[in-house]
């Protein structure tokens, strides 16, 4: 059981780092040194468009700057993705000074505040993607049979103790702290540690990937390098004390890091700003709601109400549309017809469907007032169907964006959203918990006679399950 509760935003940012001072919303600064986020605030991105179209001139220079911070991005994962710059990637500030000693900076001609930027980024993606090898190699070690117990647990110790790890992969000695290092080489003693840490640098090798990005349609921008004014933004350039404007569409102004995503197709930009917003506290937010996601009707509650029962009509419509135009671009392949109508279109759908996936959420918070939510974890959707289009509709299921705003509105609204597990849930009468059947929407119990919507029933079975879970002693 996997629960969801309200994210506290307590950011801090190294003090040598060229981040600006944030803000948490427009009038509210954060307080005390560095960032550090109110109590009881979570963090949400706000997105600001510019007002008609950006010129080429500064299209050009905005993304200049973008290619540049796509270069020192891959110099970083080039430099510092493998093994050997473990050791430096916690907490960061060698690879900063090594970054600037290394003159790339002065030879692209790029201002700080791009350019720490963008390498601080670049270490990120490295962090995560190392996190990712050591998740993948614990999962294929935790299956393999050919491991005893105490070998699968000297595995978790190297993978789970980055010091240890670090060594292992670099086939150095081990030195910890004194308690970790005694507990190191009782783990030790205990196996062929030689042939385990040989397993794990193959495992390594197999699984970790080095990143590469081609992308350079956005960058992130320091406070240092903007100003919000005349109903617009001032962006600094690769020229010295020279800014870009750029009229926006709304006149809100922020202190915090941004980032830009370019268009340069389409003439326009969008900034990205993370901010940090109070949570709301409901008192008369007290009931205890659970729900089964579907691809016709979005949301099911446990007392049979239904919230987004157009879902399916937008899906398939959307769907449909889908189907159209890959026939008539695969007919008509060899002509290279051109994609910017279509991929217009395809987000004006996709805008459509989102907006009306918001609305019902919204609408579903406001009616069931819940205190929890109790949800099934599903597995993920497998090929196969009862036709192609009903192929393509499941593709197009906007199941982890549902989950995804479903799990942001209840942070800001403090709900708790509690995964449960979701085997047979569909199949399991909510009633006496026997195996029914499913015919047309409809659930029956071949045991005890109960028949429901069988959404519904599956929304029952996910309220039974959390509550069951949450209180051992209801356990039949």
């Amino acid at each position: 059981m996997i629960r969801y509760s309200c994210f506290r935003a307590k950011i801090k940012f190294p003090k040598t780092t060229p981040f600006g001072k944030p803000k948490t919303l427009q009038g509210h600064e954060s307080h005390g040194k560095g960032v550090q986020a109110p109590l009881d605030t979570i963090c949400k991105t706000i997105h600001q468009y510019s007002k008609g179209p950006v010129s080429d001139e500064n299209m050009e220079k905005l993304s200049e700057i973008a290619k540049d911070c796509c270069i020192v991005k891959n110099y970083v994962y080039t430099r510092y993705g493998g093994k050997g710059s473990l050791a430096k990637l916690y907490p960061g500030y060698t690879i900063q000074n090594e970054m600037t000693r290394s003159g790339l900076r002065e030879q692209l001609g790029l201002p700080s505040v791009y350019f720490y930027l963008a390498m601080f980024d670049a270490l990120a993606d490295i962090k995560s993607q190392w996190t990712r090898t050591k998740a993948k190699v614990l999962e294929l070690a935790g299956k393999n049979e050919g491991l005893s117990k105490e070998e699968k647990h000297y595995l978790r110790f190297l993978l789970k103790v980055n010091n240890a790890f670090e060594a292992a992969v670099n086939e150095a000695s081990v030195h910890l702290p004194k308690e970790l290092q005694a507990k190191y080489e009782c783990l030790a003693g205990c196996v062929d540690a030689e042939r385990l840490r040989r397993y794990l640098c193959r495992q390594v090798r197999k699984y970790h990937q080095k990143l590469h990005t081609d992308r350079t349609d956005g960058f992130s921008v320091s406070a240092k390098a903007y100003r919000y004014e005349d109903h617009g933004i001032y962006l600094a350039t690769k020229e010295k004390r020279k800014r870009i404007f750029i009229p926006l569409t709304d006149n809100n102004r922020y202190e915090s890091q941004i980032y830009i995503k370019l268009f340069p197709e389409e003439k326009r930009l969008e900034i990205r700003v993370p901010v940090n917003v109070q949570v709301r506290s409901h008192d008369d937010y007290s009931s205890q709601v659970g729900v089964s996601l579907g691809l016709l009707t979005m949301l099911t509650t446990h007392e049979g109400h239904k919230y987004g029962e157009q879902l399916g009509a937008y899906q398939m419509e959307y769907a449909d549309w889908i189907r159209e135009q890959i026939r008539i671009y695969n007919s008509n392949r060899q002509n290279n017809p051109g994609r910017k109508k279509y991929t217009a279109r395809k987000n004006r759908y996709e805008e459509q469907l989102h907006s009306y996936i918001n609305q019902e959420l919204n609408r579903f918070l406001q009616v069931e007032k819940p205190r929890i939510i109790w949800i099934p974890k599903l597995p993920r959707p497998r090929a196969g169907g009862a036709s192609g289009r009903l192929n393509h509709m499941a593709a197009l299921w906007q199941r982890g964006y549902i989950r995804k705003r479903l799990i942001q509105k209840c942070q800001e609204q403090s709900v708790e959203v509690v995964d449960v597990f979701g085997k047979d849930i569909s199949r399991e009468c909510s009633r006496c918990g026997a195996i029914g059947n499913k015919k047309k929407g409809e659930f029956v119990c071949v045991s005890c006679g109960y028949q429901e919507d069988d959404k519904t029933n599956a929304a029952q079975n996910a309220k039974n399950r959390g509550i069951r879970a949450a209180d051992p002693e209801r356990r039949s």
